[in-house]
């Protein structure tokens, strides 16, 4: 576990209006016995985009530097510093989506969820 402090690793993620591309570096790792979760903080440097990348794009990054599933991570708090390209955020990662459900807030839950598309039948009506 303490082998991936201080690992640099560059995600190139294709979105459908541009390519973002982004550097993850793992700041702390710790477990967390009681709550049955890893606590994460990470660093994201964006400059060649120069914009914070969205939410979604930066858990699947985070999921495949921890190789893990993405619907095991839970990107709490992400945010950029004022004047910069790099942006500090805190995530937990569970071993489970069920206990993730028990552990985290609702808001938390659906800010981590990709948006469904409406249904057609709901358009029509």
């Amino acid at each position: 576990m303490l082998e991936k402090l201080n690992k640099k690793a560059p995600y190139q993620l294709n979105t459908v209006n541009e390519e973002i591309a982004m550097e993850i570096k793992i700041l702390a790792d710790s477990e967390n016995a009681l709550l049955k979760r890893r606590e994460v903080r990470f660093q994201v440097d964006h400059k060649q985009t120069g914009n914070t990348p969205p939410r979604l794009e930066v858990r699947k990054a985070l999921a495949t530097e921890l190789k893990l599933n993405s619907d095991l991570v839970f990107i709490k708090k992400f945010k950029t510093k004022t004047g910069t390209n790099t942006a500090i955020g805190i995530a937990n990662v569970y071993d489970s989506s069920e206990q993730a459900k028990l552990i985290e807030p609702e808001y938390i839950v659906k800010r981590n969820i990709p948006p469904e598309k409406p249904k057609e039948e709901e358009i029509k009506g």
